[in-house]
């Protein structure tokens, strides 16, 4: 079989399962996507390595190329997560003659505060929280955003807020609205 034609066959049998395996590990449509592309420029590289397309053997070897493509990119993202910061707009512009020094110091007194409060909960609660308080998203909504029910969206929201305040106490919500 020409290899142009096998490369063909593989990729109508293999490209949808491939999908449905990459998003299941990566739970990113574009992602996803890119991780079958990857898989497909893999197989093309190892072409010599695969008998006839229904056979068991490519079928477990595909399988097989398409997790640890999938893997390797869900890896890279959390690697890339750990060190990538939000870049403060505040932190490169010069500081103007009318600014004031106490000004600074209680907005950067803040963010700490916050980024302290932050670290005591999860990433899930973290994101709850800020979509909730943030962007003023309704319990409905978040649930729907996050693939989770609304009454557990609700209870990790007031769950985060008392581990929250029990840290800062209820003096810095009162401050700061």
């Amino acid at each position: 079989m020409p290899t142009s034609t096998k490369l063909e066959k593989l990729y109508q049998i293999y490209e949808k399962p491939f999908y449905h395996i990459a998003y299941a590990i990566l739970n990113h449509h574009q992602q996803a996507e890119d991780a079958v592309s990857d898989a497909f420029f893999q197989v093309m590289n190892h072409l010599d390595r695969i008998g006839e397309p229904d056979s068991p053997a490519t079928k477990a070897y595909m399988i097989k190329i398409i997790k640890h493509t999938a893997i390797n990119q869900y890896r890279k993202n959390v690697r890339q997560n750990q060190y990538c910061t939000e870049l403060d707009d505040d932190a490169f512009q010069i500081a103007d003659a009318h600014d004031e020094l106490e000004t600074r110091f209680k907005k950067t007194s803040l963010r700490q505060t916050l980024s302290e409060m932050f670290s005591l909960i999860s990433e899930t609660d973290k994101r709850i929280v800020l979509l909730h308080c943030q962007e003023n998203k309704s319990f409905k909504e978040i649930a729907d955003t996050l693939g989770m029910k609304e009454p557990a969206v609700r209870k990790r929201f007031e769950r985060a807020r008392k581990r929250m305040t029990a840290q800062k106490g209820e003096n810095f919500y009162a401050s700061n609205q």
